[in-house]
């Protein structure tokens, strides 16, 4: 085990090591000659890939971090820090109101929430920004104008404009740049601003009230998805003290809709809204709104209605606000209670644009034949209900559809300080025939997407956890013996494999997905695609999903492995 770990954390040590020495050469070379930091700086030999490492190294800034562990204590702070990087990036926080801002928070389901509500204001032909994180395989994704990643020739342009400008202050600043969620939030604005969207659609990172997207003054809705426990270190250990924390970004007259919450956080949340002083309605069920027949949904998921239907309100309110002669004028609506949203009558436009919204990812299902990948980010106990119960709605018809033999695989890996052994515990009644474990390493080559490194979290601590985890599952499957592993070195490249056949684990998302598909989709046999070596005896143990008919992957538990796959799976993501 420990030798493992040096191993690998030599591996990454290495390509750290060479990625920041060659990146930070290119650094060198900047050449910043501008007069005020409303210019925008110029650099030379700045592509794509320099702009994301440079912003990579905004993971583990010193000061950075310094400045996180001071605002733990006092998380206004956060806002205060945040209002300075924006000044000293040239933007100030009144240039915001001019983005007709929708502002969505929650636990789960805030994401599609926005991808919903960015796909209704498009179909009426509206320009749109839509802000969200994180990212799956780049981080471009993060930003987008009328649904599509921000280009990569748009990404560095601004990039460098903003980073330049945040690096001509910091030596008067004590030294001190944004961190990199910080500096993205910053980078979405400026470029909202500067191609001019119709609206913003801006999904807050983690909680509401001293997140750092609620900097927004003058949002014109607000919303809040479903709660529920997550980030208790930095929100609180309840629920009704995380809702208290993602009430925070209701303002004064400014209307805001939540979906249909427990009592204790609904409570939590109509008395945020009558402190702040606006309204606050709770969205009907989607079967209840007037429409000729059901309505259709482009996100896979019972759960996803809920979020459809907040969606629908958000929608409806920024457009009567945009189609009154002077939005500008809009009176205020205060505080009268926690009433019910109206139940309106979905347009065209909106019936279209819940049809065709798009969100990788979430639900999502890709048939490479043999095999077949179901991939979920659910990384909470309540959103890894709602993956399995989707998971058991659509697998029994591909399975009816196979014709032969199925292999159910699972492969999972989880973050931070998200109990797993909860989210593995809901995952025993899916029966999977085998369950791989791996780090949310792309893959354990120095040709690693630079928009995928994660710094924050060494190598040795993720394997670590994935150990853990595969402990976990063998004592929810009644294996409770402490599992024997194996180090095998083939082609430098380390593979940790347990000795039994219903659990691996691996150093990376490509070595899992390889072995798990053995050899039978051939987007992972791309040539250029680093094979792991792998022993006889070991092979030997695969002999069912070689002889299947049809494998099915369920791939979940955190958006990063989910990201760092469909970045294998699905080319199309790469370009």
């Amino acid at each position: 085990m420990l030798r493992l770990c040096r191993v690998l954390e030599r591996l990454h040590a290495c390509t750290e090591a060479s990625a920041s020495n060659r990146h930070w050469t290119k650094i060198a070379d900047l050449s910043v000659r501008f007069s005020s930091t409303k210019a925008a700086p110029r650099f030379r030999r700045m592509d794509y890939q320099d702009a994301v490492c440079t912003l990579n190294t905004l993971q583990t800034n010193a000061s950075a971090l310094e400045q996180v562990k001071r605002e733990r204590g006092h998380p206004q702070l956060q806002l205060q820090a945040m209002r300075g990087f924006l000044q000293r990036a040239g933007l100030k926080v009144e240039e915001l109101d001019r983005l007709n801002i929708i502002h969505v928070t929650g636990t789960k389901g805030k994401g599609s929430t926005c991808a919903f509500t960015e796909q209704i204001l498009r179909k009426y032909g509206f320009r749109t920004g839509f802000y969200s994180s994180p990212h799956l395989v780049q981080v471009r994704e993060r930003i987008r104008i009328n649904g599509q990643p921000i280009g990569k020739e748009l990404f560095t342009k601004y990039f460098w404009q903003v980073y330049g400008r945040l690096e001509e202050t910091k030596d008067a600043h004590g030294g001190s740049m944004p961190a990199y969620f910080r500096f993205l939030t910053i980078l979405a604005f400026h470029v909202f601003l500067q191609e001019k969207v119709d609206s913003a659609v801006i999904e807050v990172g983690i909680g509401g009230a001293y997140d750092c997207t609620n900097i927004i003054r003058r949002p014109w809705v607000c919303g809040i998805s479903s709660l529920g426990i997550d980030h208790t270190s930095i929100l609180g250990d309840t629920i009704e003290k995380i809702a208290g924390q993602k009430g925070g970004i209701f303002k004064l007259g400014v209307p805001a809709f939540t979906v249909k919450q427990p009592d204790g956080p609904m409570k939590v949340l109509q008395e945020r809204a009558e402190e702040i002083g606006c309204s606050l309605s709770v969205c009907p069920d989607l079967e209840e709104y007037e429409s000729e027949g059901s309505l259709s949904l482009g996100l896979a998921g019972h759960h996803q209605r809920s979020n459809a239907s907040l969606a629908l309100q958000l929608s409806h309110t920024w457009l009567q606000r945009h189609f009154l002669t002077d939005p500008a004028s809009s009176s205020p609506v205060e505080f009268s209670g926690v009433s019910s949203a109206p139940v309106i009558q979905p347009s065209p436009a909106m019936i279209k644009g819940l049809a065709e919204t798009e969100w990788p990812g979430r639900n999502q299902t890709l048939k490479h034949s043999p095999v077949t990948y179901f991939l979920d980010g659910a990384h909470t106990t309540r959103s890894m209900l709602a993956c399995v119960r989707w998971f058991n709605e659509v697998t029994p018809q591909h399975e009816r559809n196979a014709g032969g033999s199925v292999v159910r695989v699972l492969l999972f890996n989880a973050t931070g300080e998200r109990d797993c052994a909860a989210m593995l515990k809901l995952l025993v009644p899916c029966h999977f025939d085998f369950a791989v474990f791996c780090p949310n390493i792309t893959e354990a080559i120095t040709t690693c997407n630079a928009d995928q490194q994660n710094f924050n979290v060494s190598v040795e601590n993720m394997l670590t956890r994935c150990l853990d985890n595969q402990q976990s599952w063998r004592v929810l499957n009644g294996q409770e013996e402490k599992p024997e592993v194996e180090l095998l070195i083939g082609g430098g490249l380390p593979l940790v494999a347990e000795r039994h056949t219903d659990t691996l684990v691996f150093p990376c998302i490509l070595s899992a997905l390889q072995w798990i598909s053995q050899g039978r989709d051939s987007a992972l046999s791309d040539p250029n695609k680093c094979v792991i070596p792998i022993k006889p005896s070991i092979k030997a143990k695969a002999a069912p999903l070689r002889e299947a008919v049809s494998i099915h992957v369920l791939i979940t538990g955190s958006l990063h492995l989910v990201g760092g796959a469909l970045k294998h799976l699905d080319p199309s993501l790469n370009s």
